[in-house]
């Protein structure tokens, strides 16, 4: 007589049965893409979420200078001529007293800061072109503020301008101004011409948001670079402008941002505080204007 079969106790840790609907995948250790999906990460406080929305829409804008670096090319020319041509002939004629420094050296730090607010005051064109072909309403309805757009575009524009100074540092140096290759200096060069090219691109924001079509920022943009310029430093000293125009020199962003960059490029006496005090104001208010008159572009 055979023996009956003696049950073998169940394992103590046999897998779990798939229970019908699949949903086995919730079952055991889960992979690290299903767990972000099933849980949220953690938030971030307000003010890296600010920053990081605000270095995204930076990295957006240089992406298309990636793709085109013709931009860079085409605006070597002007600074260039400027230099070869104006600056080699006002040094040899010595017409502007410049301190007893060579006019080429006065001039270069000059034609940097032209060159980077030509740059950025054209930059409104660009917004209303998002605006024209939706992509600024896209921007709008997410919950990326509109200073951390603003200020993204804005630095974005500083950016490409610090890239343009360097090609005029390089074409000074060739022909001869006698710069300074201290790096804290550099540093300083740069954010200077940022500081600029942030309140420059804001102006040209807010003069968008007010005139709401290209046709007009074209020309108003042509109608004001040409007298910043002229009102300012960049091609003589205040010292020998009449007193109407010294009043507009004063109130000039630009003549402070020519300040700072000469005496830091070539050491001459300069009021390096009251400059980045003065352009640091300049673009906090130019990100505020650019930011309240966005919203009328996409209305």
């Amino acid at each position: 007589m055979s023996a009956a079969p003696v049950p073998q106790p169940a394992a103590e840790h046999a897998p779990p049965t798939a229970p019908a609907g699949g949903t086995a995948l919730l079952a055991g250790p889960r992979p690290v893409e299903l767990r972000l999906l099933l849980t949220p990460p953690p938030p971030r406080h307000a003010w890296r979420l600010v920053l990081a929305r605000m270095g995204a829409m930076c990295m957006v804008e240089l992406q298309k200078l990636r793709h085109d670096r013709t931009e860079l090319y085409t605006r070597a020319v002007q600074p260039a001529l400027w230099l070869l041509i104006f600056g080699e002939t006002f040094t040899r004629i010595r017409a502007i007293p410049t301190g007893g420094i060579p006019y080429l050296d006065f001039l270069a730090p000059g034609i940097i800061a032209q060159s980077a607010m030509f740059i950025a005051i054209f930059y409104g064109i660009m917004i209303i072109w998002e605006r024209d072909s939706g992509v600024l309403t896209k921007l709008l309805v997410t919950p990326t503020p509109r200073a951390a757009l603003v200020t993204g575009k804005a630095f974005a524009a500083g950016v490409k301008s610090v890239i343009q100074a360097l090609v005029v540092v390089v074409l000074a140096a060739l022909l001869g101004v006698a710069l300074t290759w201290n790096p804290l200096r550099l540093l300083g060069v740069a954010a200077v011409v940022v500081l600029g090219s942030a309140f420059f691109s804001c102006l040209s924001m807010s003069i968008a948001g007010i005139v709401l079509t290209r046709d007009r920022l074209m020309g108003i943009g042509q109608a004001i670079t040409m007298p910043l310029f002229f009102g300012s430093n960049a091609l003589y000293p205040v010292s020998v402008m009449p007193g109407w125009l010294q009043a507009i020199s004063k109130a000039n962003p630009l003549s402070y941002e020519v300040d700072a960059l000469r005496g830091l490029l070539l050491g001459i006496p300069a009021h390096l505080g009251a400059d980045f005090a003065v352009l640091v104001v300049a673009a906090a208010l130019g990100v505020t204007a650019a930011s309240l008159l966005l919203g009328r572009l996409a209305k």
